[in-house]
């Protein structure tokens, strides 16, 4: 990433540094002190710039109110309460997100996609299947996305493993009960692809009705005993107390408008993603990657 000094991103805006220097003081402006001198990231720059175009009336919606939808995750519920953002959470998995943030009932998504990648078919989640699905949105042409964390996912079983399930082909030929998701979710993406490449489809599937909300919703599923496995990632097995057995790492991150990313509840909550309280949340959940935490992974 580039970065400008005062003086040249004054030159880049063409404001005088006294004005730019009032910019940084309200913090409206992207920038950071570095051993006592602020640097200014030319990409957020013009992203700044880009979320303040004027434009006709009707041609931009309102502002979406202060909800982050899409996916759950248990440490992205927490950095929502913990770092003052004043934002809430709606889960109803990642497509359901996407669709609501295309019509402006959500400041943001969280997203997780998969897909089937010839380059990489022994590892589904490696694939960064997030990028690739919000250059495909053709609706949404400015968009940033921007990365909360690697998760596990993996197989939740119940304690002991008492059916010996060691893999998604013991699942099919032992004909075990799986706790699904509802469709769009990016758990149940996740279980298409994989069986997918296991020649199968979700019909070979024995499904427990109806599908589960979010991932603590499927643990307890396993844990009262109403299935046997089901997909989701490694924080929501530690919660319920079941067994984990790995099956890909995915990238779990925030997809948001351009003119979204500059509000001050969004700029909280992006901060707060590289603070170190992050860090040991992180630790204590387990499953969790925190190397691109905060930083813009896409821009359309």
């Amino acid at each position: 990433m580039e970065f400008l000094t005062t003086s040249e991103a004054a030159d880049y805006l063409r404001l005088g540094e006294r004005k730019l220097y009032e910019l940084v003081t309200l913090g409206a402006i992207p920038c950071s002190k570095v051993t006592g001198k602020w640097l200014f990231p030319r990409h957020e720059l013009d992203l700044w710039v880009l979320s303040g175009m004027a434009r006709p009336n009707g041609m931009m919606p309102a502002d979406p109110p202060p909800i982050v939808g899409g996916s759950q995750d248990d440490l992205l519920e927490w950095a929502l309460r913990e770092s003052g953002s004043s934002l809430a959470s709606l889960n109803e998995g990642t497509l359901r997100g996407v669709e609501r943030l295309q019509r402006g009932e959500v400041i943001a998504a969280a997203v997780h996609f998969h897909r089937l990648d010839e380059t990489d078919s022994d590892q589904p989640g490696s694939v960064d299947a997030n990028v690739a699905a919000v250059r495909a949105l053709s609706a949404l042409h400015d968009t940033v996305l921007v990365g909360v964390a690697r998760r596990e996912q993996g197989l939740l079983l119940a304690p002991g493993n008492p059916k010996n399930l060691r893999s998604l082909a013991d699942v099919l030929a032992t004909g075990a009960t799986v706790a699904t998701r509802q469709r769009g979710a990016g758990a149940q993406l996740l279980l298409e692809v994989l069986l997918q490449r296991a020649g199968a489809t979700l019909k070979d599937v024995k499904q427990l009705e109806p599908p589960c909300l979010t991932g603590p919703d499927l643990a307890m599923a396993i844990r009262s005993g109403s299935a046997d496995c089901g997909i989701a990632t490694r924080a929501a097995a530690k919660a319920a107390n079941l067994d984990f057995i790995t099956l890909a790492w995915e990238s779990f991150d925030l997809l948001t408008r351009q003119r979204s990313y500059f509000r001050p509840s969004m700029q909280a909550l992006i901060r707060f993603l590289t603070d170190k309280r992050l860090a040991m949340r992180a630790n204590e959940l387990v499953g969790y990657d925190l190397s691109a935490a905060g930083q813009i992974r896409f821009a359309a």
